[in-house]
């Protein structure tokens, strides 16, 4: 029978958009339905970063970090717009502890009884020996030793934490991410519904019948293959939505994060570990700000909307506060947000130990279905790779083709996103620094076709305030699947940070007219 679609992807998040533009890259035809804006949950709440993960060392999760280190500089090199390179400062103090469940903190306890669960600071330069070699760096710097008695990165921290290490990492824009995959895979021929609800998906013999809903109109679809990459929803789908049974499940894990007043003056990030062995992120934001997160906390309802609970937002300060010398405090914190994390259940004891990993599930009884359990923002490449390598002998397909290929306007070298950013004041004259730099990360080369034959301010239309523009705002719309004001000042950028509340009611009533 001929279908619609040789594959109908459910879910608008990271996995589903990678899969759906990997797939139309294969010359596949490719549907995709989300039920809301794209990166609407939980692919816009992380802690923003193209990351080894390097405290699952701990968990010995040596595979895992291994694979996401190599990936690491894959998607660096294919979207230097989004994604830059960071550098991470772990301060040193010997009371610094394991979490007393990790195999890392038993073994230690074993060998090491005296330590009563601190960890040495030889474990730790052994675990950034690790984390420099295990995935074949060649772009990033590896790992040295800071004095922080003397250097401009050790003078907000409190005067006990006179040695760190020093590595990288990278920074991502999670939300860009996920929708510069969408623009992809519609370029290559994908279909991608945004506010599209699937209501049902029916096996019909060799082929899935998939019911959507947006505006109150049902459309009927036929898919070859269907793919569940419904996040924290993706039980619901199998359950409620192809109505199958599953013995796999996902464990619900909220990450809370705050956005404070910059608390630092310089580019590099802290890496803060507790005296209970979590650690948490203190990163540069936004120019004018400071990303604190992230918590680890069961979240057991999904109709219960994530939010950084009043206990979440103190237990950050109050982490913060153990190594800043300044305290942090609640009035300290300009926004919040947080996301539920569906880890593949595995039956760890606690959110924290609970793997990171993804496992993606075939059902070929009939139609294929794959179902996408759990997963992280750094191998979400990969794990499409794999979703299509499961798929591709029962549907066809060509041979992967993502990992050299970058996503829309990211078609230069890492290192010449500065020169980027001088040319396009250079030809646009009007245009701050400030400005110029925003449009760079935000878009790359595309930020010539936004801005066109614009030779002042006043040709790219309307201002909305903190440089949002008619013309970007245009281009937001016709290219990047945004429909309100909240698309636009908290996904496809973070500009709400900066507008009133007057002036993003203005920009939804400009969107809705």
């Amino acid at each position: 029978m001929k279908t619609d679609f040789d594959v109908f992807v459910i879910g608008g998040g990271i996995n589903g958009c990678g899969i759906a533009r990997d797939a139309a890259g294969r010359g596949l035809k490719v549907g995709l339905a989300e039920m809301n804006d794209l990166a609407w949950a939980t692919s816009s709440a992380s802690t923003k970063l193209f990351h080894g993960g390097l405290r699952y060392l701990e968990f010995f999760e040596f595979g895992l970090v291994r694979k996401a280190l190599i990936e690491r500089e894959v998607l660096l090199r294919n979207m230097p717009h989004i994604s830059w390179p960071m550098r991470f400062v772990l301060p040193y103090h010997p009371d610094m502890r394991f979490e007393s469940d990790t195999p890392t903190s038993k073994l230690l306890t074993k060998v090491m009884p005296w330590m009563k669960g601190r960890r040495p600071a030889w474990l730790i330069r052994l675990g950034l020996f690790l984390y420099d070699n295990l995935g074949g760096r060649q772009i990033l710097p590896g790992t040295w030793t800071v004095d922080l008695t003397t250097k401009p990165v050790g003078k907000p921290l409190k005067n006990k934490f006179r040695r760190a290490y020093e590595y990288s990492d990278c920074w991502i824009e999670d939300s860009r991410l996920v929708v510069l995959n969408a623009r992809d895979a519609e370029e290559r021929g994908a279909k991608i519904m945004t506010r599209t609800k699937v209501v049902s998906a029916t096996r019909a013999g060799d082929h899935w019948e998939i019911v959507t809903e947006a505006a109150d109109e049902q459309t009927t679809y036929t898919a070859r293959a269907l793919v569940n990459a419904g996040g924290p929803w993706v039980e619901n789908v199998v359950r409620e939505v192809a109505r199958l049974n599953t013995s796999e499940s996902v464990r619900l894990v909220r990450g809370s994060h705050i956005v404070t007043k910059k608390l630092f003056d310089h580019d590099k990030s802290y890496f803060f570990q507790g005296e209970d062995g979590r650690i948490i992120f203190a990163i540069p934001y936004e120019t004018d700000f400071t990303l604190i997160g992230t918590t680890d906390a069961e979240h057991e309802d999904l109709q219960e909307k994530p939010i950084a609970t009043e206990e979440e937002q103190d237990y950050l300060c109050a982490f913060a506060s153990q190594y800043f010398d300044k305290p942090v405090t609640r009035d300290d914190v300009v926004w919040t947000y947080s996301g539920v994390r569906p880890l593949y259940d595995d039956g760890a004891k606690s959110a924290t130990a609970a793997t990171r990993d993804y496992v993606l599930s075939l059902d070929d009884n009939g139609a294929p279905l794959l179902n996408i359990f759990g997963g992280k923002i750094t191998t979400y490449r990969k794990l499409a790779e794999n979703a299509l390598k499961k798929l591709t002998p029962l549907i066809g397909g060509d041979a992967p083709w993502t990992d050299r290929a970058p996503l829309p306007g990211g078609d230069f070298p890492v290192s010449q996103r500065d020169r980027l950013v001088r040319d396009l004041q250079a030809a646009y004259p009007f245009l701050t620094e400030a400005w110029a730099l925003r449009l760079i990360k935000g878009y790359g080369t595309d930020a010539l076709n936004i801005l066109g034959t614009a030779k002042s301010a006043a040709d790219l239309g309307t201002d909305f305030g903190a440089t949002l523009t008619e013309a970007e705002v245009t281009w937001l719309m016709k290219k990047e699947y945004a429909r309100t004001a909240e698309d636009i000042v908290w996904r496809r950028s973070k500009l709400g940070l900066r507008l009133t509340t007057d002036q993003i009611a203005a920009l939804d009533a400009h969107m809705g007219a």
